[in-house]
């Protein structure tokens, strides 16, 4: 069983579909369990204030992940471990073990310092807790995430090896293992240590991510290991090709960091309310933005190296063209189905109606940006592939400066200007909720990525002329068939109301399920009558290169 488990897991994969879809396949197996972990979280907590705690410790080592993390990202290093082991292996391995050995020293002092001064940054990065009890839980449970941006910054080195080597699947798992981990510090860590036994959980998942390719990266002889040969003018010249990347993260998460300062301010939950939208409209961003972008980023790099700018340039159409073709009808169904989709995932235990709705008016907000975000996620790859990560950077920092300038006077205009309050609650359905002032920070969110989807295209279509014309077309179908899908999907909605019992969450589901699979029948029809190409070719690989693909003989002998 262990065997033909890692017969397939381990398999290459070149097909640009068939790997994406391979991928969005084990991202769905990862983000069922991501969700399985909200379900637990929310019928344990409910948005309250454990829950808010809990939430409030992963942003400063989310924080280290993204900036000192990214040092060893494989968006990154991919290219140039492409470069090395094209030409020997053995000095593609020794570049390997520098790049290993400069993360490891590098991690270990930041997260020391960071463990050290803890007591001191907490209570000025989120202003909220400065005179909370709970802050000392806090500070514990932030102390002991500390572990994860270690893990998962070495999971990052060892998963450009595994790509390299079109390992996807390896890969892909990875988030998988990760969600186990944390799944188990919920059941059965934190009954017995409380609130820091989450932060357990979460360092014991990041560990999995890391340890699931160790197996594949020692039978293919490049396991990374600790040197003291390291060629620091080939360090020096990653570090600066990093730094603009890093800088990029870091504005994204720094924005981030600042909207849930915003939400310590705010009512009791509102951080787990802004954590909860944001992990559920973050489950098509990887289904399919991630998914697509991760598949071509090899190949990509390849193109580039072999100075094919032609085939570069139809890669990339490609890839915009099926992930706009995914996005748009699940950003449309998300939006419909919202109290659904909420309610079935989340309401059961201490999470109660009023938590429902001011979560699905957040997650409305959020999904409105998903194929921005997916679209962000490709064009910045493309770049990466090329060396080019100035443009990322200068495109990231505004949009950021547009998130946190937007953040704080949103929040200001809500509670300075009732008529602008009043709007915004009318439109998402949540007039006379409790704690609606959360809603702002998605929408500043939401902003800032539509002003970054915009300039990371423009400049894109400026480089690569034509390039625009084939996505919008695809734009255009996907557009009109989905709008009809949601107007087929909303009426649904009501005529199924009457159909099953909405005081049960299992009618609630049954009512969204329903409602949806007319949506989508309306879809598919529609995209036929345009004679939609991707509908084409999605049908051509599924039918013919993955269900009928053979699978090679194990590369993996055993544990």
């Amino acid at each position: 069983m262990v065997k033909r488990w890692f017969s397939f897991i381990g398999k290459e994969i070149r097909g640009l579909h068939e790997a994406a879809y391979l991928l969005a396949l084990f991202a769905l197996l990862s983000q069922v369990l991501a969700l399985v972990r909200d379900k637990l979280l929310a019928f344990s907590f409910g948005a309250g204030h454990s829950l808010d705690i809990y939430y409030a410790s992963f942003r400063i080592p989310d924080l280290i992940f993204v900036s000192v993390g990214s040092l060893v990202s494989a968006s990154i290093l991919l290219p140039y471990f492409i470069e090395r082991f094209e030409k020997d292996k053995e000095t593609g391995k020794s570049f390997v073990d520098a790049i290993f050995t400069v993360f490891l020293v590098i991690m270990i002092a930041v997260s020391a310092i960071v463990f050290w001064i803890a007591p001191w940054i907490i209570p000025k990065l989120l202003p909220g807790y400065a005179h909370d009890p709970a802050l000392p839980d806090l500070i514990l449970s932030m102390r002991i995430m500390l572990f994860s941006p270690f893990f998962l910054g070495l999971s990052n080195l060892f998963s450009s090896l595994t790509q390299m080597r079109h390992r996807f699947l390896v890969y892909a798992a990875s988030p998988v293992a990760y969600n186990a981990g944390i799944i188990i510090g919920i059941t059965l860590v934190y009954p017995v240590f409380g609130i820091s036994g989450l932060a357990v959980g979460v360092a014991l998942g990041a560990f999995f991510h890391m340890a699931i390719q160790v197996p594949f990266l020692l039978h293919e002889g490049v396991m990374p290991r600790f040197t003291a040969r390291i060629h620091w003018h080939e360090i020096k010249r990653i570090v600066l090709t990093t730094l603009p990347r890093t800088f990029t993260l870091s504005a994204n998460q720094l924005a981030s960091f600042v909207l849930v300062a915003l939400a310590s301010l705010m009512s009791v939950g509102s951080i787990s309310v802004f954590n909860f939208a944001f992990n559920l409209q973050s489950v098509p961003l990887t289904l399919i933005g991630a998914s697509y972008s991760s598949a071509v980023f090899p190949t990509l790099s390849r193109l580039l190296f072999k100075g094919n700018m032609v085939e570069f340039k139809e890669k990339m159409i490609t890839s915009a063209q099926h992930i706009i073709f995914w996005s748009m009808p699940i950003t449309i169904l998300f939006i419909v189905l919202r109290a659904q989709i909420v309610r079935t995932i989340l309401g059961a235990g201490k999470f109660d109606w009023a938590d429902t709705r001011l979560t699905a008016a957040a997650l409305a907000i959020f999904t409105v940006s998903t194929i921005g975000q997916s679209l962000i996620v490709l064009f910045v790859r493309a770049f990466y592939a090329e060396g080019k990560t100035a443009r990322p950077l200068l495109i990231n920092t505004i949009s950021a400066c547009i998130i946190v300038v937007s953040g704080y006077f949103l929040t200001k205009a809500f509670f300075v200007f009732p008529v602008f309050k009043f709007f915004l609650e009318d439109l998402l359905k949540v007039s006379g909720q409790a704690g609606t002032s959360v809603l702002v920070l998605p929408l500043a969110y939401t902003i800032g990525v539509i002003v970054n989807t915009i300039l990371h295209w423009w400049v894109y279509e400026r480089i690569y002329k034509g390039f625009s014309k084939p996505v919008l077309s695809t734009l255009f179908h996907s557009f009109a068939a989905s709008v009809i899908m949601g107007y087929a999907a909303f009426l649904s909605l009501r005529i199924f109301a009457g159909v099953f019992p909405l005081t049960k969450i299992w009618g609630v589901f049954l009512q969204g399920l329903c409602a949806g699979i007319i949506g989508l029948a309306v879809l598919v029809i529609m995209l036929i009558i345009l004679k939609n190409k991707e509908l084409q070719d999605v049908w051509r690989v599924l039918h013919h290169k993955i269900w009928k693909a053979p699978v090679p003989p194990a590369e993996v002998e055993r544990m």
